[in-house]
């Protein structure tokens, strides 16, 4: 490079110095922006990503599980098949139940999602006419974004379920005048019903039967138009007619008149009794430390911040706990906004911690001398410079995250971490430039714009080989890429604006604060690049060591080659020997007990052994507080949870213990506890996830057309997996057969009575579980009115012995002349995946073992099971890999999608700077340098390689070239100078040292305090292991692989 005195391109260092009062205000205001911008950030526990996928629920009465998976599941899934972007259609059938779960590919523009669900409603109402008769629904639930971080529960005890609704009604409508709240739901409440209860034998006394009180009722209660009337004396007025008569209470609805087949009267309370109650069997109850409450869960507005909206719930408790009874309590079960304090909090710790941790890095290494009393001294003022840089830099991300909407939650935060130990990089290197000339002899100002000249270029390749090392997870079409996009949108911000940092702003800062002792004053004619002076600064003990070993590398440069291939080569098998991982579990304290019921169970029955189960909960001292919802799972209190769906046959509770240490306590201990306290039931213990939600830990898919066969075929699966030693709880989803009572119909007696297979069902149906008759209004109450027998005769199964039908000719004859019945079984649940029969086998691990390597252990021996089924002529059974592991495949494909255009941009940034394709090649292949490292430090530390360690070691690949281009490009300056070969390739390397191991080494030490999160620890350990390995080998190998590379010996010119 020719010197900084007749260089007349465009110094930005210069420009900057020459306008100090604009770089002074710059400085001033960013800053001040900045800070603005931190504190209007939105502040939330995960960054949000779009749940692309609907429910759409219908139901069909009276069908068997397979006949509602022919006949509507079956027509719902064709369908869903035309819709734009389909991609998974998962369902199941119960007996009279269809559930449909549509999912659309990762790579459908969010922006499209909305349009696509209207598209679903569109096409499947389209189909309505074509499903079968007495088909309700379909229902369509696409609100999966919704999650409810904050939930109270009211508390109401000595008062009825009716009137607790009121109270939790009356809190809902001042929770949404709360800033913020977007929507309010309330889990927990029972519809209220009510019912007419006849005894059948008395109705066949009076020659009546169902139908006909049920018609009367409905004349009564009927809301009809009775016309206007026009005034005579006013023939302007119009008069709107209304006919008294509905029913205003339940006396009034006793009082109601039935006439009977004889003509007699009598009013309905004579031969009923009428009473006000609640559903049944009940929907969804939730209880909270051993009491029933009504849940109220509440849902920020998109955008909002979630601790400004815990503060405003806080302060709008009082004036709502004041306007509730006495002895009605409001409860807070859930309390996001806390946990996200805490969370951003210890984000802030970290980051202060690696902040201090990269500043004692450039006091230490840019400010130590020799001398002074003690033997040493520090000159802070270099360290000060880079020091001025961090906030600078921190602050402009956060207005660019301000501008592009990206919150403080732990991604970004994560990523700002990340960036920390980088940032610092350009700085460190432009202020080390700038002593090392002050040293020879410049002043400030020669030192700042020369450190421009010799610097800007390769440093700004080099940031943007860094930055594109995060181009992967910007360009990720896939859920996981979505929720890890502010990692490349935050460092890749953090990286530019620190080189514009380096090159603007700490010249500036650089003339103001330095102060370098000069080792004599140099000439303003003098070219600092061949200054002989120069090598006095590298001419100490250190760096003649170091330049021995540099010299030993590229004199036996074949030696350094192949121990670096050898090297190469244990970290590719170290990585095979490193658990995988899709991603960790949460650090939240919460635990999540699933307590499965045999398919078929009643709600009663799973309600009086929940309640046995929470006693035993409650009894555990770090248990914290305990809530259950009794026939479904717990509402999405946390963005990444599994929804367990509304099923009489399950409960969720949830505990939150108040330590991580209680919590992994519980979780060592309830499993055995509860097998051994309730082996009747299915118990699960688990933690929350860190990442998109996935079942089991290990899951196979078993699919085939026929689904007896199929459950037969997954019995060999179960066992196969049971074999297997870290297996725990294995289980499948299609749970256990059902009994059912078959009513075998003698048709000859059946139309010779005049009676129809459909009135046996109505008639059966009302007498077991009732019939709705009517509504009955009361203010904004629609109260179902539900007409059935006495709980006398409808209990037990001799019911139906005492069942009477009515005939054609209207007399009442029993069930029995007519049926016969017989006890059968049928399938409980049928899954299906692509339209296809579909049995998930699955089960959880034990501790200290990661799910993708059980699965790895059980293939072979699945595959083989597979092979068998073939050989047999069952080659249409199929046997795929599904959950964590089938999700960590496909968002890692997603990221693996993005690595070519990575390599393009990387490569074509190293043309531009080296102006050569085979040194530019050869920087290139430098990147998989560091692999050793990774796989030694995962592998020390026993952490598992997961997604988000696999976009870490993406990211060192640019890190690793980074240097590489630094180190490469100063010693092409330097034999373009005309230094020999091999002296330019020594003297290059020690002149370097310090700048590449400065920045590594800030780098890798501000990753210490991330190395300890649960989330972000596999991928701080990871890249701290691969540069440290990686800086070495730049420093040691590279040389000799470029004097290789380039035939470069002591005579080469």
């Amino acid at each position: 490079m020719s010197s900084p005195h007749t260089n007349k391109s465009f110094n930005l260092s210069e420009w900057a110095l020459n306008h100090a009062p604009l770089t002074r205000y710059l400085m001033v205001v960013l800053m001040v922006l900045g800070i603005t911008a931190y504190f209007q950030l939105g502040q939330d526990e995960d960054p949000p990503f779009t749940f692309r996928a609907m429910v759409v629920r219908s139901y069909w009465p009276g069908a068997s599980a397979q006949q509602v998976a022919e006949q509507l599941t079956d027509r719902i899934e064709r369908t869903l098949q035309e819709v734009p972007y389909a991609d998974k259609i998962r369902s199941y059938s119960k007996p009279g139940e269809s559930q449909v779960i549509f999912q659309l590919k990762d790579s459908s523009p969010g922006a499209q999602v909305a349009n696509v669900w209207y598209t679903v409603r569109k096409k499947v109402s389209d189909i309505r006419g074509t499903l079968p008769q007495g088909v309700i629904g379909p229902f369509f639930n696409d609100e999966f974004g919704d999650v409810y971080g904050v939930i109270y529960a009211v508390q109401a005890p000595g008062y009825t379920p009716a009137q607790t609704k009121v109270f939790a009604d009356a809190v809902r409508e001042q929770l949404l005048r709360v800033p913020d709240v977007a929507k309010v739901a309330l889990f927990g409440a029972q519809d209220e019903k009510i019912f007419i209860e006849i005894d059948q034998t008395q109705l066949a006394q009076l020659r009546l039967d169902f139908g006909q009180v049920l018609a009367q009722i409905n004349q009564q209660n009927a809301v009809e138009s009775a016309g206007r009337a026009r005034s005579s004396a006013q023939a302007s007025d119009l008069f709107d007619v209304r006919v008294d008569g509905a029913f205003t209470s339940v006396q009034a609805l006793a009082q109601t008149p039935i006439r009977g087949a004889s003509g007699q009267s009598f009013v309905l309370g004579d031969v009923a009794q009428v009473t006000r109650g609640y559903a049944d069997p009940p929907n969804v109850k939730v209880r909270h430390q051993g009491e029933s409450v009504i849940a109220l869960g509440v849902s920020m507005a998109k955008g909002g911040d979630i601790i400004a909206l815990g503060k405003a719930l806080q302060a709008a408790m009082p004036a709502i706990e004041q306007t509730l009874p006495a002895g009605v309590s409001l409860v807070q079960v859930q309390d996001q906004p806390k946990t996200v304090s805490d969370s951003v909090f210890e984000f802030i710790k970290v980051l202060i911690e690696a902040v201090v941790i990269v500043l004692g890095v450039s006091f230490l290494a840019l400010g130590l001398h020799k001398g002074g009393r003690f033997g040493w001294y520090v000159d802070v003022r270099p360290g000060l410079v880079v020091g001025i840089t961090i906030p600078l830099v921190l602050a402009m991300t956060f207005l660019c995250m301000k501008y592009w909407g990206i919150g403080l939650h732990k991604i970004s935060l994560g990523s700002l971490i990340i960036a920390l130990g980088l940032l610092v990089d350009d700085a460190i290197i432009a202020v080390e430039m700038m002593v090392r000339k002050m040293e020879q002899g410049a002043d400030k100002v020669r030192a700042a714009t020369y450190a421009y000249e010799a610097t800007a270029m390769p440093m700004l390749t080099g940031t943007l080989i860094t930055a594109a090392g995060f181009l992967p997870i910007g360009m990720a079409q896939s859920s996981v890429g979505e929720y890890t996009f502010a990692i490349f949108a935050v460092t890749s911000a953090a990286l530019l604006i620190s080189w514009l940092v380096s090159v603007y702003f700490v010249p500036y800062l650089g003339t103001r604060l330095l102060k370098v002792k000069p080792h004599h004053v140099a000439s303003p004619d003098v070219d600092l690049d061949t200054d002989p002076e120069e090598a006095e600064v590298f001419d100490s003990p250190f760096y003649n060591r170091f330049r021995t070993w540099v010299q030993w590398c590229v004199d036996n440069r074949w030696k350094t080659i192949a121990a670096t291939a050898v090297l190469f080569v244990a970290g590719l098998m170290g990585m095979g020997q490193v658990q995988q991982q899709f991603f960790p579990d949460s650090s939240r304290t919460e635990i999540l007990v699933d307590v499965w019921f045999p398919e078929g169970t009643a709600f009663d029955a799973n309600e009086t052994l929940t309640k046995e189960v929470e006693r035993v909960l409650l009894a555990e001292p770090d248990a914290g507080s305990v809530s259950v919802w009794i026939g479904s799972g717990a509402p999405r209190f946390y963005l990444p949870l599994d929804l367990v769906f509304p099923q009489n046959n399950v409960s969720q509770f949830m505990l939150v213990p108040t330590s991580i240490a209680a919590r992994e306590r519980l979780r060592a201990r309830l499993p055995a506890l509860l097998a051994q306290s309730f082996p009747q039931v299915r118990a699960r213990v688990k933690l929350l996830p860190s990442g998109p939600p996935v079942p089991y830990p290990v899951q196979f898919r078993v699919s085939g057309p026929d689904p007896l066969l199929l459950r037969n075929l997954a019995s060999e699966v179960k066992t196969a997996m049971r074999t297997n030693a870290n297996m725990r709880g294995v289980n499948d989803n299609w749970n256990e057969s059902i009994k059912v009572l078959r009513l075998k119909v003698d048709q000859a007696r059946a139309r010779e009575l005049g009676v129809s297979a459909q009135s046996i069902a109505q008639a059966t149906r009302t007498l077991l579980s009732g019939s709705t008759v009517g509504q009955f209004r009361e203010d904004d109450k629609l109260i179902d009115i539900v007409l059935r027998h006495p709980v006398q005769a409808r209990e037990g199964l001799q019911a139906l012995d005492n069942a009477y039908l009515p005939t054609a000719s209207g007399r009442m004859v029993p069930l029995a002349q007519v049926a016969t019945p017989v006890f059968d079984w049928e399938p409980g649940v049928l899954w299906r995946e692509g339209r296809q029969y579909a049995i998930t086998v699955q089960g959880d691990i034990v501790d200290g073992i990661q799910g993708a390597t059980v699965t790895n252990q059980l293939l072979p021996a699945l595959r083989a099971i597979e092979s068998t089924w073939a050989q047999t002529g069952n080659s249409a059974y199929r046997i795929s890999v599904a959950g964590a592991v089938e999700e960590s495949a496909k968002g890692t494909s997603s990221i693996q999608a993005g690595v070519p255009i990575m390599l393009f941009v990387v490569f074509t940034l190293l043309m531009l700077q080296l102006q050569s394709f085979s040194r530019a090649l050869l920087v290139f292949l430098t990147g998989p340098l560091g692999i050793a490292g990774v796989a030694g430090a995962l592998l020390l530390f026993n952490k598992p390689f997961g997604f988000v360690a696999l976009l870490g070691v993406i990211a060192l690949m640019g890190m690793i070239q980074r240097n590489s281009v630094i180190l490469i490009d100063q010693i092409e300056k330097d034999r373009a100078k005309g230094i020999p070969g091999v002296q330019a390739i020594v003297e290059s390397t020690v002149r370097r040292l310090r700048p590449i191991a400065l920045t590594a080494a800030a780098a890798v030490l501000a990753m210490i305090p991330l190395s300890r999160s649960v989330f972000w620890g596999p991928m701080a350990i990871a890249i701290m292991g691969g540069l440290v390995v990686a800086t070495v080998l730049t420093l040691l190998a590279l040389p000799a692989i470029y004097a290789a590379w380039f035939r470069v010996t002591r005579d080469t010119p």
